[in-house]
């Protein structure tokens, strides 16, 4: 049998935040919210971006050691979610009126691709990137 990526999941302090953050700064709509509001879904084409809640997080993984939260005030994890955009400029200015924060200048790659980065509340880090263009 072949596995299929289906899911990622961040674990938030406070997951309807997260989710109208994503919805409001990125047109991402929701597909599903636990009837307790400890985890969310949004419609993000095949493999679905997830949001749940860190005491979720401690119910399915203390037995197995625990996990580390997501921390704003630390560096970013060694992970991104990006969102591929056609306009990167006005895209991070949308996610920064919404409560994002700036992690980097918009910068052009030697690849084609235009980049910036922003955090959400979470700290998540966020890429925001035009597509990469096809070789030829």
């Amino acid at each position: 049998m072949t596995a299929q990526f289906g899911y990622t999941i961040f674990y938030v302090d406070d997951v309807a935040a997260t989710l109208d953050f994503f919805t409001a700064a990125f047109d991402i709509p929701q597909r599903f919210v636990s009837p307790d509001g400890d985890y969310g879904e949004l419609i993000t084409g095949e493999t679905t971006l997830s949001f749940a809640a860190n005491e979720l997080a401690g119910t399915n993984l203390d037995k197995a050691g625990g996990f580390t939260p997501l921390r704003p005030s630390d560096p970013p994890v060694g992970a991104s979610i990006t969102l591929i955009t056609d306009e990167v400029d006005a895209t991070v200015e949308r996610a920064l009126a919404h409560g994002a924060t700036r992690y980097t200048a918009t910068a052009d790659k030697p690849w084609g691709q235009t980049v910036a980065y922003v955090r959400d509340a979470n700290g998540i880090l966020l890429e925001i990137a035009t597509p990469v263009a096809a070789p030829d």
